[in-house]
């Protein structure tokens, strides 16, 4: 009886051993360069065969039962990855065709009952600008794949009247932020909203540049006096703020806003950077509110820990992706590597042990990030990374293997 005890002591010491190491090892995984605008991350696809395997049993109701927008955003994030996944391939590559009728399967799953369910159609544009606005970036994604020479396609017909609603819905409101809920207005939806304007008029003949010119003046004029952000909550009949900037909306932003506008894309990005992203272990996470003020989680945020979001630091690795803000980039590829405790297996990858399907969706849209509409670049910002800033886990790391060693003895107790 002794020496199975003392086996089974053995086996679990070695096991935690080797995870802990596993997972110090994978802080020196491949860093955002693995994945920049013309890299496809080995471990991409993978991840898109476990969304899908998960979408197609049932993963997007689950989701809907988690917050309001569940089902949408783990459909629209799988389809926009694949997106971004066909923009890193040249047009005759089978893997683009993939890309493209990936991408046309989340769209029709969102252009759909099941899709609309918790959008109101009274709205302007119909369905609110959360829906429409994410809905014409993904359908503008998929027309961009396809190259807009495919003519009056229905989906090109979609895509055009969609971006035609936006636009009369801005022109025809007192506010830059139209409301996604009636009632309620979150100036982050009509940051995408305005972004498929842009879309358009990259592909077609420009007809928004003054709807788009007017919206940035507007919205501008709204913003949050304490950060000089965008806010995240705004009154929905005078767009001035209800609540301050915060660290959910904020990292969507910063992704999108480069679109819109590149000189006013980088300096909100750089306010952004400035006020929300603070070291966690050493790691770069994204607060919820910003440094130096407290608030609650909620359903958007999800727990806070110590004040960071990880829902707003996984998208907030995207926007730096796009920003071409490498070093913090990289630090959050790496670090997502080691606390996402990826499971991998000869087909799939999966994060969290693949119990929180739409988590992944959020990690592969901000794995494949790249701008669609400007060229990338690297940023030159304050450095934020510190050289050793992998040391604070591997101490951590130390500590527990000492005090597991220590607890589970090999000493047997005396009959």
């Amino acid at each position: 009886m002794r020496k199975t005890l003392q086996a089974v002591r053995l086996v679990f010491k070695t096991l935690l051993t080797l995870l802990l190491v596993v997972l110090n090892l994978r802080l020196y995984s491949p860093g955002s360069a693995a994945y920049g605008p013309q890299a496809l991350g080995a471990d991409v696809l993978p991840q898109l065969r476990f969304i899908k395997s998960a979408l197609e049993n049932g993963a997007g109701q689950d989701a809907q039962m988690l917050f309001p927008e569940g089902y949408f955003f783990h459909h629209v994030f799988y389809g926009l990855a694949w997106v971004e996944v066909g923009m890193r391939l040249p047009a005759n590559d089978p893997l683009r065709q993939q890309a493209i009728q990936e991408a046309r399967w989340a769209l029709e799953k969102l252009d759909s009952p099941a899709g609309r369910a918790p959008f109101s159609p009274n709205l302007q544009p119909p369905y609110g600008i959360f829906y429409v606005g994410w809905l014409n970036w993904l359908r503008g994604g998929i027309v961009l794949l396809e190259g807009p020479e495919i003519g009056e396609s229905d989906l090109v017909r979609a895509f055009q009247n969609d971006c035609a609603q936006i636009a009369q819905a801005f022109q025809g409101s007192p506010t830059p932020f139209l409301t996604s809920y009636p009632g309620q207005a979150w100036p982050v939806d009509s940051v995408v909203g305005i972004a498929a304007l842009r879309l358009h008029d990259a592909l077609f003949p420009a007809q928004y540049t003054t709807t788009i010119e007017d919206w940035l003046t507007r919205a501008n004029l709204r913003l949050d006096p304490e950060t000089g952000l965008l806010p995240h909550r705004s009154d929905p009949f005078n767009g001035l703020p209800l609540e301050g900037a915060r660290g959910t909306s904020q990292s969507i932003i910063a992704r999108f806003a480069l679109e819109i506008d590149p000189r006013w894309g980088r300096e909100q990005y750089a306010r952004f950077r400035q006020q929300f992203f603070r070291p966690l272990l050493g790691v770069p996470g994204v607060l919820e509110y910003p440094a130096g003020k407290s608030g609650p989680g909620d359903i958007d945020s999800g727990p806070l820990v110590f004040g960071f979001s990880a829902s707003a630091t996984v998208v907030g690795m995207g926007a730096a992706q796009v920003q071409g803000d490498v070093e913090v980039a990289s630090a959050l590829f790496q670090a997502t590597e080691a606390v996402g405790l990826p499971v991998s297996t000869l087909q799939t990858k999966r994060y969290l042990f693949g119990v929180l399907p739409i988590g992944d969706s959020f990690v592969v849209w901000s794995k494949t990030a790249r701008p669609w509409l400007v060229t990338w670049q690297e940023t030159n910002l304050p450095p934020m990374v510190r050289w050793w800033w992998q040391w604070p886990f591997h101490l951590i790391t130390l500590v527990l293997l000492w005090f597991a060693w220590r607890r589970v003895s090999d000493k047997t107790p005396t009959p």
